[in-house]
């Protein structure tokens, strides 16, 4: 059975002065074993937030974001706690003694999904989560309680993949204001992330791990752009990296570390790859080009995207440098 948790108590608190104004969701698939983690928020770099263990589950913890916090959940769910568990070791342990201003939502595979939530009664307005089996929402100094019924109105309402239902409980919150600290600035948030793992992945390389750091000054809603990045990862039809259709190009090595092979299996007309921020970092004409090699040695490790466009169509995923 569902749960809908919320308040309306505003408090402020001195020498608290930096609050994780964030709306976010954590989610499982226990058919497939995928684990999933998004959220955006009114501050720079949300994804910090957010604590995915492959294989088992994941961890918020947000609202006064604090380190310690987060690595006490990480132990405790790396040790089998259960999800209600979890919140009440948390609250009991807050690592400052006062467990009235955090926001947890935690969710995991056991028996077909487990999931709990908290928000501190200090949290600040307006301030709410909600829970089921698969999932947990939560949120803080919010619009209202639209935001977070939005996003569990997408994520149950969107088929496909657990990233496709977790980009589309993003795109629920995208409100001018969802987080109220963003109003001024007509747009929802300030910084998004999507993350998905498949069981056997490695911490720093997830299946899908995308992010947009801090649009500040730029009219464009992180959401938004977040949205742009999952379509050129491949969206809700994508099934991993290099997926392989026909006219999928090859890439070695990988990972690489000086330089990428593309053996080009169709007829391409143009390269672009970007970070995991959105930024373009490299084009090129590929015309007549049966193969392309580009040199990634200054490029700093982690994942990128590339989209290989043609005339009928486009071919995406992932490559990994070292």
């Amino acid at each position: 059975m569902k749960k809908t948790v919320f308040g309306i108590t505003l408090v402020f608190a001195a020498g608290l002065a930096s609050a994780q104004h964030t709306f976010s969701i954590c989610a499982v698939d226990p058919i497939t074993g995928e684990v999933g983690s998004a959220g955006a928020s009114c501050i720079e770099n949300s994804r910090i937030i957010s604590d995915v263990h492959p294989g088992i589950g994941v961890v918020h913890t947000q609202a006064y974001y604090i380190a310690g916090n987060q690595n006490y959940a990480e132990d405790l769910m790396n040790e089998g706690v259960s999800p209600s568990a979890i919140i009440d070791s948390m609250v009991a342990n807050d690592i400052f003694d006062d467990p009235s201003f955090r926001q947890y939502g935690v969710v995991d595979l056991i028996d077909g999904g487990r999931s709990a939530g908290y928000t501190g009664v200090n949290t600040m307005d307006w301030k709410g989560h909600i829970t089921a089996p698969t999932y947990a929402i939560q949120g803080n100094i919010l619009l209202g309680p639209e935001i977070l019924d939005n996003m569990e109105a997408n994520f149950n309402g969107t088929t496909g993949n657990l990233a496709c239902k977790l980009m589309a409980a993003l795109q629920g919150a995208k409100v001018p204001g969802a987080d109220t600290r963003c109003a001024e600035f007509d747009i929802s948030a300030l910084s998004s992330f999507l993350k998905v793992a498949r069981n056997g992945d490695e911490a720093g390389n997830f299946w899908l791990d995308i992010r947009v750091t801090d649009v500040e000054g730029d009219s464009v809603d992180p959401i938004d752009s977040l949205q742009t990045l999952f379509d050129i990862w491949g969206g809700c039809d994508y099934t991993g990296i290099n997926n392989q259709s026909t006219i999928a190009p090859t890439i070695y090595p990988q990972p690489s570390t000086d330089v990428i092979l593309f053996q080009l299996n169709g007829n391409f007309d143009f390269i672009t790859i970007y970070d995991v921020n959105g930024a373009i970092i490299y084009t090129n004409n590929l015309i007549g080009a049966t193969t392309t090699s580009i040199n990634c040695s200054a490029w700093q490790s982690g994942i990128y995207f590339y989209q290989l466009r043609t005339a009928t169509g486009n071919s995406s995923g992932k490559i990994i440098v070292q």
